[in-house]
């Protein structure tokens, strides 16, 4: 299943807010994020999702109504000292 990356503003939100935030994420559906961090100072989150598409993941986002400022594929990344497509 394809991995993505998205970033999320944290307007006011307390470090239990985001918190629950990221406790939403990773309950799953049809997207789940596998890994959440967050700066507190500078108001950002970075989550690592799986779902099916990216079409899957907007949608579910919309639904949840979790606003992101950008979300990408994760196409490649490194394993040892080489740049391989990533699972």
């Amino acid at each position: 299943m394809p991995r993505y990356l998205t970033q999320h503003t944290l307007a006011c939100l307390s470090r239990q807010g985001a918190e629950a935030l990221a406790q939403r994420m990773q309950a799953g559906g049809t997207a789940r994020a596998e890994r959440v961090l967050v700066n507190m100072l500078e108001g950002k989150m970075f989550a690592e999702f799986r779902a099916d598409s990216r079409e899957a993941l907007e949608g579910w986002l919309k639904t949840e109504g979790m606003h992101f400022d950008f979300l990408v594929r994760i196409e490649w990344e490194m394993q040892g000292d080489k740049l391989q497509p990533a699972e």
